[in-house]
């Protein structure tokens, strides 16, 4: 099979890129190489084995449909995306253009010259907004909401609430709705927390890699001050190490006559979901350390919890997490220490 995976450099797709390279099969990357750590990866993944790399922007429409009428692939697996809910509130014409243009022009291209193409989206949990009509109660380490015990479900609201959340929307629907007009094999992937090897996590993305990394230097005197968390530390996200989502992402197109057309939320499930002080619990222990942080405001949108309901993509194609969050931390730990 050849694919094509847009972002193909950043966390998700350098860990979906080296798969497809282990498969075998043809892989071409298109990224622009502007999100941090990008660069490292695309020189990881040149050490793995063959493929293209193709330097470019999933705004410039010109580029998109070269790409994808001159190479036709099997599967495009869109990762290349405006990840943070802070830029998106600082930038949202940035934010709208990646995401929602970004999108529409990788969609619109396949439609025009590559129909017949697999396209799977990583959306995100965001597209059902704050979630604030949700009767929350608030323990010692984690909110709970008791109406959902296996977490939400795909049928919860769509309440956007936010920049990001109405350009990934916007994308997210666009691609739910290419399936019933055009007939274009979509996958949409509403995802939850995500973390593991190759992510290089900033303070507004990828917090389970940002909160090692903070704790690692803690650790050995490197911050002159503690550091800082948002809000309480009672938000819950569940969690998916990186070779999970990788296995997921083939388990999708191995099925695809059933699971195109669908979206699912993708997370590691109520199992393996943590609060910020439950994650602050598990880096002590294996630190041995203590934290020291400050709290600031919460940010604007944050949902109090999220965790997939993944009953759905597990019926439709067996897949469920094999790493617990506890050994999903741990390997993330040893990712950062020797980075």
């Amino acid at each position: 099979m050849k694919f094509l995976i847009t972002g193909g450099c950043g966390f998700l797709g350098s860990n979906i890129s080296e798969a497809v390279i282990q498969r075998k099969d043809t892989l071409v990357v298109f990224d622009n190489l502007s999100r941090v750590g990008s660069g490292d990866n695309l020189l990881w993944l040149q050490q793995k084995g063959p493929f293209t790399f193709i330097n470019g922007d999933a705004r410039n429409q010109d580029e998109v449909e070269s790409v994808i009428r001159d190479e036709r692939p099997d599967v495009v697996i869109h990762l290349a995306g405006q990840v943070a809910m802070t830029t998106s509130i600082e930038d949202p014409r940035k934010d709208f253009e990646i995401n929602a243009l970004g999108s529409f022009n990788i969609l619109d291209s396949i439609r025009k010259y590559s129909p017949e193409s697999i396209l799977i989206y990583s959306s995100t949990n965001k597209v059902y907004g704050d979630l604030e009509w949700v009767t929350y109660e608030e323990g010692k380490k984690r909110y709970t909401a008791p109406e959902f015990p296996n977490g939400f479900a795909e049928d919860i609201p769509l309440q956007f609430s936010s920049p990001y959340g109405c350009s990934k929307g916007a994308a997210d629907q666009y691609l739910t709705d290419a399936y019933k007009v055009f007939g274009i094999k979509t996958i949409v992937l509403r995802h939850s927390s995500m973390f593991g090897g190759r992510q290089f996590s900033t303070f507004d993305q990828g917090w389970i890699g940002w909160f090692c990394d903070q704790a690692i230097q803690q650790k050995k005197a490197a911050l002159k001050e503690p550091f800082t968390i948002s809000g309480n530390g009672k938000q819950v996200r569940d969690v998916l190490f990186a070779s999970d989502m990788v296995g997921l992402y083939f388990s999708l197109i191995e099925h695809i006559e059933s699971t195109k057309g669908q979206c699912f939320n993708i997370g590691g499930g109520f199992n393996n979901s943590l609060s910020l002080l439950e994650l602050f619990d598990i880096l002590e222990k294996e630190l041995d350390s203590t934290l020291n942080y400050t709290q600031i405001e919460a940010r604007h949108s944050d949902q109090k919890i999220f965790i997939a309901d993944i009953s759905k993509v597990k019926k439709f194609t067996g897949w469920e997490p094999k790493v617990n969050k506890v050994e999903g931390v741990k390997k993330m730990l040893e990712w950062v220490q020797n980075k």
